[in-house]
């Protein structure tokens, strides 16, 4: 019913606002006190589609597009958390379709739109995860772990795309300068006015707002648009970004070759088992201990550590975790190499020199979790070298390595192998860090100066992209805007949560809803309500402790802030302040 509630706020009018908590404050735990010394965003206003989606077919025309398909969707077609989402149409096609000279492969940037017939004058771009190459039903996924709600179903016209391949490219798309290039901005650069323009030829009107969202390399794509396409969105949603992919899959390598360090079995092949380097156990000792040295640092004892900064001063893996003595490795200690090469991990990726490669990670109570899991002890030598080899080196490597990705992985050289993503080689003229990371990462004023804001949220126990690389983007980016960019740029962490959902964590809520409320009517975001998706939940996450009872929720908080607990139930996000 709350969720509901604050939906409905957003999309009504001003006087109608001021029954759910006037320009002040909203039921969401919003503020406007920020919003004088910035533009204020006028609110979208509704239309309904001009016709038929048969005759919006007849209608669509855009430069270098075909769209191939214009169908109706009735209502109840599609749903979301088991309810019935609303009829729209929805739009097939694709732009700039040509044939490489360098692969003699047909690349096209792919994409799809779905217009309800009801629209909410807003526009939302579905930025989608990995190596992208499909085009992902365009329902625009809000935020989190299992969303109960979707943009679509809110009213909005969604775009989603392959990002300029298909997924039978992938990674070898990445012999093409330019897919790399379409894949790492260029897509959205190039759909972003296709698709607003569709918008006017189905409504009468242009959108009157328009919304980013995306997750992993979804969020990397949104942060690249605030820095690239500040002038088409008002609002951007980041989620756990991997805005310095190149550099992430550095560093995943590095970890697996530090797991490799002290796997105890081979693999078929004859290489490291990385999987044998740190059990389930073992994983779940680490966890243990840091939650009895850190749980409680935010005010009680929960099992979720909710002050991460405070924690990494208070944990010590080499004491706080026993020594083996022996030889038996049961779940109970680690062995001294183990705790060495962990702490490698944890310490993040580095050449000989001892110069950073990549940012160091949190030690949390998710890495106990299966995602954390499958990215440091299985996509860490599947997907990271392939991402490297062929679309973050410059030139790319042999198709022939795509049999011995491991190898390649373990093999890789921190001195050698990781400054190539810096490189440029003959057709290669932009490298993997020009094209895939913003440009002028903490200058947003460009976005600010507009009255556009900027959600960034990231989970703590994220093993793959670093929480405290964004951390350290939000610290910079704050002193940038004379130490505080709150007024138009927030970060908030996500205890417990591996990348973008899943470990014991509350990793449900919705920064849709509030992101509208900051753009469009001035109400800042003071905390998000998030829930734990236990056994009750109508999407549950097996991951959520049986102990922690049901409906658990908790108070995401703006950086620096941390929930911390007051009194009363400690499952309800009421009892716990940000501060």
């Amino acid at each position: 019913m709350k969720r509901t509630r604050i939906a409905l706020c957003v999309s009504a009018a001003s006087t109608i606002l001021a029954a759910c908590g006037g320009s002040g404050s909203s039921s969401n735990g919003a503020s406007s006190s920020d919003a004088s010394a910035l533009p204020q965003l006028a609110a979208a206003q509704p239309a309904s589609l001009s016709g038929s989606c048969a005759s919006l077919a007849a209608k669509l025309s855009f430069a270098n597009t075909t769209f191939t398909s214009v169908q109706d969707v009735p209502a109840g077609t599609l749903t979301v958390a088991g309810k019935a989402v609303p009829e729209h149409c929805v739009i097939e096609g694709q732009m700039n379709q040509r044939v490489s000279t360098v692969d003699n492969q047909t690349y096209a940037i792919g994409f799809e739109m779905r217009l309800p017939i009801a629209w909410n004058g807003r526009f939302f771009y579905q930025a989608n995860g990995g190596l992208d190459g499909s085009v992902l039903q365009a329902v625009g996924p809000n935020s989190g772990g299992g969303p109960l709600d979707n943009a679509l179903d809110m009213g909005f016209a969604v775009i989603s795309s392959d990002a300029g391949h298909s997924s039978s490219q992938n990674p070898l798309f990445g012999l093409d300068p330019q897919a790399r290039i379409d894949y790492g901005y260029n897509a959205v650069a190039t759909l972003t006015p296709m698709a607003k323009q569709v918008i006017k030829t189905a409504y009468g009107k242009g959108p009157d707002r328009s919304y980013f969202e995306g997750c992993s390399n979804g969020g990397r794509h949104a942060m690249v648009a605030a820095a690239r396409s500040y002038a088409e969105y008002d609002g951007i949603i980041a989620g756990d970004p991997g805005f310095h992919l190149p550099k992430a899959a550095i560093g995943e390598m590095w970890s697996a070759q530090q797991l490799a360090s002290i796997a105890t079995a081979k693999t078929a092949a004859g290489l490291p088992d990385i999987t044998s380097g740190l059990t389930k156990a073992e994983r779940q000792l680490i966890a243990a201990k840091v939650i009895a040295k850190c749980d409680a640092l935010d005010g009680v004892a929960d099992g979720m550590v909710e002050d991460i900064k405070a924690c990494q001063a208070n944990f010590n893996l080499a004491t706080d975790v026993p020594t083996c003595t022996s030889n038996v490795r049961d779940g109970t200690c680690l062995t001294t190499a183990q705790k060495q090469a962990i702490g490698n991990l944890f310490s993040g990726a580095r050449n000989s020199a001892g110069t950073s490669l990549y940012a160091t990670f949190p030690y949390d109570v998710g890495i106990n979790g299966a995602g954390w899991a499958s990215w440091k002890q299985s996509a860490s030598i599947t997907l990271d070298p392939m991402a490297a080899a062929f679309v973050f080196t410059a030139p790319p490597q042999s198709a022939s390595i795509l049999s011995q990705l491991s190898a390649y992985a373990l093999n890789f050289s921190m001195d050698n192998d990781a400054p190539k993503i810096f490189a440029t080689s003959g057709a290669y003229s932009e490298s993997a860090w020009s094209f895939m990371t913003p440009p002028n990462e903490t200058d947003l004023s460009k976005l600010k100066n507009r009255g556009a804001k900027l959600i960034v949220y990231h989970g703590t126990s994220d093993p793959v992209f670093s929480s405290d690389d964004t951390t350290d983007w939000y610290q910079r980016l704050s002193k940038a805007n004379g130490g505080d960019a709150s007024n138009f740029a927030r970060f908030y962490t996500v205890a417990g949560m591996n990348h973008c959902s899943g470990g014991p964590a509350a990793d449900q809520f919705d920064m849709l809803t509030p992101m509208v409320a900051w753009v469009e009517h001035g109400q800042a975001p003071d905390r998000v309500i998030a829930t734990a998706r236990d056994a009750s939940s109508a999407l549950p996450n097996g991951e959520v402790p049986a102990d922690w009872g049901t409906g658990r929720t908790r108070p995401l908080c703006p950086y620096p802030k941390v929930a911390r607990y007051t009194n009363g139930d400690v499952n309800s996000a009421s009892n716990f302040t940000c501060s």
